[in-house]
């Protein structure tokens, strides 16, 4: 917009370069709608208070509903020259009802404004991404009924460790997930606030009715401080936190079906529909949509790092750096909410391995835990205990054999305490099945967190499909 639109301060017309840095519709325009709700709310307001007449307020509200029809469809032209999203609605309303719509401004800035707009958009998209959360949510809760009966080892330091159920680790993912849904849950009710009313940063001489806009606006009330209300951009902060963070667990999700997908582990084989070929080497079959969200986790987690950095130093009230934190608010939300939507269709549609699963808890020791709680048990004291196993484990690295295939000689070499019943306990779904307690890997502890989880996805009406896994598999 030319400076002499601001009236009689300026006398020069903005440098080019500069007007280029200033404008801001590009990215801003995506707030078009909460713009318009905003400012329905605002004249309706306006005239409630006698601040505007009825008949001014209804050619602007009517105004302002063409317009929002305009940028829904896609028809809206959007002009650099008018800066944002604020005043290109408000010079185009301007334009077709005349300068009652110049009105419409009446005790309000683009400060306020553009804190309304923010929170309004932030608050919707915290509630989208929590949805697709939810339909990942239901997509594992199905896999996870369906894979109750296989087992697989469980790793630490990426190494066997113990045997667990694939429903088991499958439900891990769902805690992650179901954290993060939490976050942005607590971040939509701490952002729902109103700034509008607060103006520039000192509030208004006309006798506004706040809480009638944040009422109309769903807000639970208006922001206590005006200056707060123009500054503060916590809410975008604690929204970028839970996406980084929820980035960081699909990361863990996508780099775990990369090496399930590989030969070495062949315990999962990606859909044709999320994965692609090579160039050059025609065998190929990569788990690239995997691999791309554990990379995006990257652009996420730099979202939320430019907007700490963004305002870390500024001053109160608002600064026009502010204008750079809807890039990376977009960003962020655009990136997990994409992650979600391909992870939902990849584990949807990805097939499982018991056999491989099962045959990998042949090699790498997975029972020696066992073993030192089969001693422990028995009134051996655990470190003891765990000793023996150590030795034992020991003598089938010299044998190269597994603990299985030892004589109860060989385990009564290492301690007298030994008996039959030690292979029956080293058996990994009976190991599994004495791990019963609560969040335990056993049958009857993974089917409850099943339920449980069903239930928490039904009472925020999602609901999870019957199991089509194959029968091996539960």
């Amino acid at each position: 917009m030319s400076k002499k639109a601001w009236g009689g301060r300026f006398s020069d017309e903005l440098d080019a370069v500069a007007a280029r840095v200033n404008t801001s519709v590009d990215v801003d325009q995506r707030l078009g709608p909460e713009d318009v709700r905003g400012s329905v709310a605002h004249v309706r307001m306006l005239a409630s208070r006698g601040i505007v007449s009825a008949e001014d307020a209804a050619r602007i509200e009517a105004g302002l509903l063409q317009i929002e029809d305009e940028i829904r469809d896609g028809s809206m032209v959007w002009r650099a020259d008018r800066e944002d999203v604020h005043m290109n609605v408000e010079a185009l309303l301007t334009e077709r009802i005349g300068e009652v719509g110049g009105r419409l401004h009446t005790a309000r800035s683009r400060n306020d404004q553009v804190a309304t707009d923010m929170r309004l958009w932030t608050r919707e998209a915290c509630a989208r991404t929590a949805a697709k959360i939810d339909r990942l949510l239901a997509v594992l809760a199905r896999r996870a009924e369906g894979t109750v009966e296989v087992v697989m080892p469980g790793y630490t330091h990426l190494q066997r460790a113990q045997p667990v159920r694939l429903a088991h680790h499958l439900l891990a993912w769902c805690e992650m997930l179901e954290r993060d849904r939490g976050r942005l849950d607590d971040a939509a009710r701490r952002m729902n606030e109103s700034p509008l009313g607060s103006a520039a940063l000192a509030g208004t001489t006309f006798p506004l009715d706040r809480e009638q806009t944040a009422r109309a606006l769903g807000f639970e009330r208006p922001m206590r401080n005006s200056l707060d209300a123009v500054s503060d951009r916590d809410f975008l902060l604690e929204a970028l936190s839970a996406l980084s963070i929820c980035a960081v667990h699909l990361s863990r999700i996508g780099e775990e079906l990369v090496l399930w997908s590989a030969q070495e582990f062949g315990f999962i084989e990606m859909s044709d529909r999320f994965t692609t070929g090579s160039s050059i080497m025609p065998q190929k079959k990569n788990p690239d949509m995997a691999e791309l969200v554990r990379g995006k986790s990257a652009r996420v987690i730099g979202d939320l790092v430019s907007l700490l950095v963004l305002m870390k130093g500024l001053p109160l009230a608002y600064n026009r750096d502010m204008q750079e934190d809807k890039r990376p608010t977009f960003d962020a939300f655009d990136t997990v909410e994409d992650c979600l939507e391909v992870l939902t269709g990849a584990l949807a549609t990805a097939t499982f391995s018991p056999e491989r699963m099962r045959a990998a808890l042949v090699e790498g020791f997975v029972e020696a835990t066992e073993v030192a709680d089969w001693l422990a048990a028995r009134a051996v004291p655990f470190r003891e205990a765990h000793h023996v196993a150590g030795r034992l484990v020991r003598l089938c690295v010299e044998r190269r054999t597994t603990l299985p295939s030892l004589s109860l000689e060989d385990f009564r070499s290492a301690h007298p305490a030994f008996d039959e019943s030690i292979f029956e306990a080293i058996e990994p779904e009976v190991a599994i099945e004495r791990r019963s307690v609560l969040g335990g890997p056993a049958r009857g502890q993974v089917r409850a967190q099943i339920e449980a989880l069903a239930s928490r996805l039904a009472a925020r009406g999602v609901e999870v499909e019957p199991s089509s896994d194959r029968p091996e598999a539960g």
